[in-house]
């Protein structure tokens, strides 16, 4: 078990942000029954899930078909993770909650594709980009090995686990922390986030300039 294991977490728990997608989950999910909020909440984590899984998966093989270094890799990644960690400190986007879009009638059945599992909640709200970036950082397999690798996907399954439970939880939490104190906290986040970006783009520079010396 690799030492970056409770940073690997923290990362991985502030990318997928379970409290940040409260919120979301109440907006995209107004007006439908209790049943089918739980039914939204098991889709969005699975869908979450599969998609996290398919860049970890072939994430690599991406990587390795583009030429692209490792070192390379983590200066693009850490600014991305940056950016992405500004719009949670600075950024007011909020899931659209128009009542015509997102109501549902009782025993309505859409299209898995129009619903509300798929997006906003498992992308980009817990699969977000910063997410895919991550999880993809995480496995590379020049610096992990399989068991590291499998460690991390746990990881990021129990993160997503943790998601789904809040958001069956979302409507009485939301109730006690309110909009703003989620709002906090997901900038809170954020700044964890843009301080890890940080440290991934020194340690690709200090590496650049080791291989140099």
């Amino acid at each position: 078990m690799h030492s970056g294991l409770f940073e690997q977490f923290v990362l991985l728990w502030v990318v997928i942000d379970p409290i940040g997608t409260i919120p979301v989950f109440v907006a995209a999910t107004a007006g439908l029954t209790i049943s089918s909020q739980k039914r939204i909440a098991r889709q969005a984590a699975i869908f979450a899930a599969a998609v996290l899984l398919f860049f970890l998966v072939l994430g690599q093989f991406l990587i390795d078909a583009l030429g692209i270094t490792l070192p390379s890799f983590q200066i693009a990644g850490g600014i991305v993770l940056f950016l992405f960690a500004l719009t949670m400190i600075f950024g007011t986007a909020q899931a659209p909650n128009n009542p015509d879009s997102l109501k549902r009638e009782k025993g309505d059945r859409s299209d898995k594709h129009d619903s509300p599992a798929v997006f906003p909640l498992a992308v980009p709200s817990l699969a977000s980009p910063g997410a895919m970036l991550a999880i993809v950082l995480l496995t590379d397999n020049n610096r992990f090995s399989i068991p590291e690798q499998a460690v991390t996907a746990a990881m990021m399954l129990v993160v997503l686990a943790v998601a789904y439970f809040l958001m069956r939880m979302a409507a009485p939490i939301l109730k006690i922390i309110k909009p703003s104190g989620a709002a906090i906290v997901s900038r809170v986040m954020g700044m964890i986030l843009a301080a890890v970006a940080v440290d991934n783009i020194i340690d690709a520079i200090a590496g650049l300039m080791g291989t140099m010396g």
